[in-house]
């Protein structure tokens, strides 16, 4: 299997507000930038959308490490959190339900195609990629035709 990093960031600007998410991914010697958002979203939904978006753009499994300075998204998946809020009928307890269950739903179904891995990084602490996902990210949040992000 290819060995790929995913390096991704979510923005907004406000919360709920407009946000992007920002990803570059690495093979070897080749790299490749996304970047997308949509309007009333919520910060936590593109750091989820932008660890999606890079594995959606992988054409067959692969070995990846997605570094990102979400937390969120590195506990709900090493820790298990999003498998267990799963099988318990997306409630994260007795009395909460889990949010964002239709991007962890895509991000699930995506762990099983490929082999992945977390790996999180101090957000704005110079590490260069995290660096210039914030700027994709950012400038994905403002863009003025951002389609409306339907859950």
């Amino acid at each position: 299997m290819k060995k790929i990093t995913i390096y991704s960031d979510g923005a907004c600007s406000g919360n709920p507000g407009p946000g992007g998410y920002g990803v570059i991914l690495k093979c070897d010697d080749t790299e490749k930038e996304l970047s997308g958002g949509f309007r009333n979203t919520t910060n936590n939904r593109m750091e989820i959308m932008g660890a999606i978006a890079g594995l959606e753009a992988l054409k067959e499994p692969c070995d990846v490490t997605i570094v990102t300075d979400s937390q969120y998204l590195v506990n709900a998946i090493e820790k298990g959190w999003a498998a267990k809020w799963k099988a318990n009928g997306w409630m994260r307890n007795s009395k909460e339900k889990a949010l964002n269950v239709d991007l962890w739903e895509r991000l699930l179904k995506l762990t099983k195609i490929h082999t992945v891995k977390f790996n999180w990084v101090r957000g704005h602490n110079g590490h260069p990629e995290n660096e210039r996902c914030d700027i994709l990210a950012v400038a994905a949040a403002a863009r003025r035709d951002l389609p409306v992000d339907v859950r």
